[in-house]
C-alpha cells in the first residue's frame, strides 16, 4: 500500500515505515502528524485518484527529530567593481516516519 500526499509545497510518495524529510514543522520530536492532501492511493488491488483529492483519505506520521540541511553558499560577484558577498544558509528541516495510510 503507498499513497501521494501533498506536504511542504511538494508531492511525495509514501508507504508505510518510510522516513521523509520536510521543511520545518511546528510538532515536537515524538508527536503525530496527519497530512489530509492525498493525491492518489494504492492499496494493493486498485489504485484510487483524486479529483484532486482522494475523499477521506488521511495519512499519519510520527516526527522522528529536527535538523538541518546541507549549507548551500551563496556567492554574489559585479566582475569590475570589487563587489563580492559570500553567504551560507542551512534549511531547518524535519524527519518523519509514516505510520499509517487510511483510505477511503
Amino acid at each position: 500500500m503507498y499513497a501521494v500526499i501533498h506536504a511542504s509545497g511538494k508531492q511525495h510518495r509514501v508507504a508505510p515505515g518510510d522516513l521523509l524529510t520536510f521543511n520545518r514543522l511546528a510538532d515536537a520530536v515524538g508527536a503525530a502528524v496527519e497530512f489530509p492532501e492525498v493525491l492518489l492511493l494504492h492499496n494493493g488491488t486498485s489504485v484510487t485518484v483524486g479529483a484532486p483529492l482522494v475523499a477521506g483519505a488521511s495519512v499519519t506520521a510520527e516526527v522522528v527529530e529536527h535538523g538541518q540541511g546541507d549549507k548551500v553558499l551563496v556567492f554574489k560577484k559585479k566582475r569590475r567593481h570589487n563587489y563580492r558577498r559570500k553567504n551560507g544558509h542551512r534549511q531547518q528541516l524535519t524527519t518523519v516516519r509514516i505510520t499509517g495510510i487510511k483510505g477511503a
